[in-house]
């Protein structure tokens, strides 16, 4: 959009206000990977809902406006994209897939992934997740009877891995039952390495390789190598058992196309098994952690999920049938209210594919734009007692807690591209969030105001040690 034609009421980037930085970085330096969610709060605070910051060459629109959220999330992918790095750094990794893929790549592998984690598929895996879930059960009642401090961390993601490589690829690896040398300790590194290479203003890993990026090499070779083993184990499926249909999304990406003789290339398959897997893994299992962080703090509030978990469940042990998880609403909102104050996906990066002008500020063709999302969330007028725990506010109604604007809650983002695995995280944080309620009570482990806020690409506790004690 060329100067002389922006309207004289629209302002430019350069009308905005921001944080000074330093000459040719900008404010790359300020952003500590680690944080960035945070300072970009602060700068929102400091300077309003719409100011700017340069990271190297690129002046980049910061905004917490959850209106302008919804017009770009509704008008992709034809005006808006994810931030160009995002693809660019995982395609590095092999692990550009759905998450990240654009243009015509993207809406073939959208079909499958939405058809393979649609909620109706659920009854057929529950006995599956089912299992898994007892097994978290059986490792936290040994723990609670020795007084072990348990990483929640740890065993959340080692649960979801778990669950989503079942139900995915049709492979459990029963990482919970292992004491070391889980994928998902390869896994870890992946996250926080991806952040700091989409906000780096220079690829200086494709010329330096660091320690840091020797240490991600590894995790991400031996990563690869797994999601190797699980396509070469499909494929060995699908050679015995020839015309049947496929059981599993693994195998619905190596069957796609037979019919049609355009099957997804071997990248693809490769790129959309590590991007499953990958996301599986991390935001489902630090949302239940963030949760576990805000009932230690509410213990009154595990309570009522004791009460609700004993309503659903009788004299099972755990949620005894699929039917019986679409009872536990509550804590759905439990999950929910957590996530409101603890957001796993604080902050969101796009860029327009045409010039836009966007709030009424002109933004040409590739302007990233990162939307702070934890204000709304916050914010009195959406959210009534916006700082207090209250999952009740999400029953069915609103009734109990106003306002109530769930507009201004983008977890799971919005438009043609809402996340496909969000059925999924709420039914595993049902199960998980019912079973803990029912057999435990829990408390902290240690100081809660040493367990920090970590941006990893996702936001994720420094750490989530607690102690169980066995219900009578």
């Amino acid at each position: 959009m060329a100067p002389d034609t922006i309207d004289p009421g629209v302002r430019t980037l350069a009308d905005l206000p921001g944080p000074k930085g330093i000459p040719l970085l900008g404010n790359a330096l300020q952003l500590d990977p680690v944080r960035i969610h945070t300072i970009l709060e602060d700068w929102v605070k400091q300077y309003g809902p719409a100011l700017t910051i340069r990271l190297g060459p690129k002046q980049v629109f910061v905004t917490s406006d959850m209106s302008l959220m919804h017009t770009v999330l509704h008008e992709r992918p034809h005006r808006y994209r994810r931030f160009s790095p995002i693809e660019s750094v995982l395609s590095e990794m092999g692990g550009n897939g759905v998450f990240s893929a654009e243009g015509d790549a993207w809406l073939p592998q959208r079909k499958l992934i939405m058809h393979a984690l649609a909620s109706n598929h659920f009854r057929t895996f529950f006995p599956s997740m089912h299992a898994i879930t007892q097994r978290l059960l059986n490792q936290w009642q040994r723990a609670a009877r020795n007084g072990d401090t348990i990483d929640m961390c740890r065993d959340l993601t080692r649960y979801t891995v778990d669950t989503t490589t079942t139900l995915a690829f049709g492979v459990d690896p029963n990482t919970l039952e292992q004491s070391g040398g889980a994928i998902q300790d390869h896994m870890a590194y992946i996250f926080p390495t991806i952040l700091s290479r989409v906000n780096a203003p220079f690829p200086w890993w494709r010329y330096v390789k660091l320690p840091r990026d020797r240490q991600f090499d590894h995790a991400l070779s031996e990563v690869q190598h797994y999601v190797a083993g699980l396509i070469t184990g499909a494929r060995a499926r699908r050679a015995a058992h020839p015309g049947e249909p496929p059981h599993n999304l693994l195998e619905a990406m190596l069957a796609a196309g037979e019919e049609t003789g355009s099957p997804m290339s071997d990248d693809a398959i490769f790129a959309n098994t590590f991007t499953v897997l990958m996301a599986g893994e991390d935001t489902t299992a630090f949302s239940l952690a963030w949760a576990m962080y805000c009932l230690c703090k509410n213990p009154h509030i595990q309570e009522r999920m004791h009460d609700a978990a004993r309503q659903v469940f009788g004299d099972a042990p755990l949620c005894p049938t699929f039917d019986d998880v679409r009872k536990l609403d509550y804590f759905d909102g439990v999950a929910h209210e957590a996530m409101r104050l603890k957001p796993i996906a604080p902050l969101l990066f796009f860029e327009p594919l045409v010039d836009v002008v966007l709030g009424g500020v002109a933004l040409p063709a590739g302007t990233p734009i990162f939307f702070v999302l934890r204000p709304a969330m916050q914010d009195p007028h959406r959210f009534g007692q916006p700082d207090a725990f209250l999952p009740e506010r999400w029953a069915a109604g609103h009734e109990h807690v106003q306002p109530h604007d769930a507009h201004g809650f983008l977890q799971f983002g919005g438009g043609p591209r809402v996340c496909p695995g969000r059925h999924l995280a709420s039914v595993e944080q049902r199960l998980v969030l019912s079973m803990l309620a029912r057999h435990f009570t829990m408390e902290f482990a240690g100081n809660p105001d040493d367990i920090k806020e970590e941006s990893a690409f996702t936001m994720r506790p420094s750490s989530m040690p607690v102690r169980l004690k066995l219900r009578d």
